[in-house]
């Protein structure tokens, strides 16, 4: 009686990568580490245009940066500047004083009492100085208030206004409000009264 050997499988036979193609493309695409994304750069080594940037990306200006803020802080020294001159006197407060004292002499040079040519001479002139300083002290404090208000007003800033900005423009009006105060009190006499004839002797 004759047997046919059995037909066994060699399970040391596994398939290779050239009987199915279709399997092999497909794990080389999927097991190679290697493998990348590809890049959104053009493929002629061109560097990409700057509307592909966000604003995010760009570094601030540094000219940009040191411009902002000129304007108002050259205002707060302005202020500052202003009320020094008027609580110092000014060289127009001096020219204006003696013009007063020149004037008086005139109109007293024919005769006068003494009170007449007190006030004419050294009242009119320490009055126009108290005017002047309070001249220049009222403006260094509107300038200081338009410095320090300005940004409530108008377009909003995109950046909060500096602090030394803000502390300039506040010595301006303090220096401008002590300055009003003074000139107030030196063209009304308050602090210091003009000078009183004696009664000649008779």
């Amino acid at each position: 009686m004759n047997t046919t050997p059995a037909k066994t499988t060699d399970l040391s036979k596994t398939a290779s990568p050239a009987d199915d193609p279709e399997k092999s493309t497909a794990d080389a695409v999927t097991e190679d580490p290697t493998a990348t994304t590809p890049s959104t750069a053009p493929a002629d080594g061109t560097p990409p245009a700057a509307d592909d940037f966000e604003d995010d990306d760009l570094e601030p200006d540094p000219f940009t940066e040191a411009r902002h803020g000129v304007g108002a802080g050259a205002t707060a020294v302005v202020s500052a500047a202003l009320g020094i001159v008027a609580l110092t006197g000014a060289w127009s407060g001096r020219v204006a004083a003696e013009r007063e004292t020149l004037m008086g002499q005139i109109q007293t040079s024919g005769g006068g009492s003494p009170a007449q040519q007190i006030a004419e001479i050294y009242g009119d002139a320490w009055h126009t100085t108290a005017l002047v300083n309070g001249v220049f002290a009222l403006l260094a404090l509107l300038v200081g208030v338009f410095v320090l208000v300005r940004p409530a007003f108008g377009t909003p800033a995109t950046r909060p206004q500096p602090a030394w900005i803000r502390a300039v423009a506040l010595a301006g009006v303090a220096l401008g409000t002590l300055g009003v105060l003074i000139s107030v009190g030196m063209y009304f006499d308050l602090f210091l009264s003009l000078p009183v004839a004696g009664t000649p002797a008779g």
